[in-house]
């Protein structure tokens, strides 16, 4: 199995920053049951808790690399990149076989 971590802080101060949180929610949603082999994809808005959050993450599982290198390639996916990328600040990932 491989788990699929991304972790993101979004642009923008008080509600303008909600907002585009939610856009960037929204634009990953649309990517859930892309392809065959996603076992998980949960997608979390940080409740404000720790001290310097990540604003949003997605954590997803893969059957095996092939399924998520389908997930990465797939026109859902493709498609959302450039919305994304317009509204994060930074971006942080990993991926690891469990």
């Amino acid at each position: 199995m491989l788990k699929h971590i991304v972790m993101w802080k979004i642009k923008g101060e008080g509600a303008v920053k909600q907002e585009n949180i939610q856009k960037v929610k929204a634009a990953l949603e649309s990517c859930r049951d892309a392809v065959p082999g996603m076992l998980t994809y949960e997608i979390g808005v940080d409740v404000g808790i720790a001290n310097d959050p990540w604003d949003l993450v997605i954590y997803s599982e893969f059957t095996d690399r092939a399924a998520q290198d389908a997930y990465q390639q797939h026109p859902k996916h493709l498609a959302i990149k450039p919305i994304v990328a317009a509204l994060r600040a930074s971006r942080a990932a990993v991926d690891y076989e469990a």
